[in-house]
């Protein structure tokens, strides 16, 4: 079990043992900050409450704290106006008890279930159209009169036949009109 004391940093009692280290983490870079700061160039502090805000590089309340007393000293310095961009936090304020919690969650999970169900539904639809499309492509093909990949052999052997039959019937007819033509001379 933790020590609660161990949770607690700079006055603020934190839930994880990882929100009390990235509180901590944040003690010693506003430290860092405030060593390296000179108030009396706001350019300079406009830049790095810029940075820190764009990068989101404050995330627990003790950094927030430092940026809103960095944002106050801009405000005092009135050079940048609406330069000086708002904080955010990033996180949720409203009060929920832990039954609540987990509520909620068993309800996303609900849902997420649900859209899963929706997704492999329409999965599945989709699948059956293409099957269907697929045989209908495939019976197309084989009751099909013209030539290709699948009856290619046959089509032509038929084709070849039935020029052969033609030819054979031409030759007959014209071998019974050569027979009359002679007993006739």
């Amino acid at each position: 079990m933790e020590d609660k004391s161990e949770l607690i940093v700079n006055g603020y009692y934190f839930k994880t043992m990882e929100d009390a280290e990235l509180a901590r983490q944040e003690m010693k870079k506003i430290e860092y900050l405030e060593r390296h700061m000179d108030y009396e160039k706001p350019g300079n502090m406009l830049l790095v409450y810029k940075k820190a805000v764009k990068d989101y590089i404050f995330k627990t309340p003790i950094g927030w704290e430092y940026l809103k007393k960095l944002q106050e000293k801009l405000y005092e310095s009135e050079e940048f106006g609406t330069e000086i961009p708002p904080i955010g936090l990033f996180t949720v304020f409203a009060y929920r008890t832990v039954g609540e919690t987990k509520a909620t969650t068993s309800q996303i999970d609900v849902r997420e279930k649900k859209q899963q169900k929706k997704k492999l539904t329409i999965s599945v639809w989709l699948n059956s159209v293409l099957i269907v499309a697929i045989i209908a492509m495939f019976v197309i093909t084989l009751t099909s009169d013209q030539p290709n990949i699948l009856n290619y052999e046959k089509v032509l052997v038929n084709k070849y036949a039935a020029w052969e039959q033609n030819i054979s019937e031409r030759e007959s007819v014209v071998r019974d009109k050569e027979r009359e033509l002679r007993i006739e001379e």
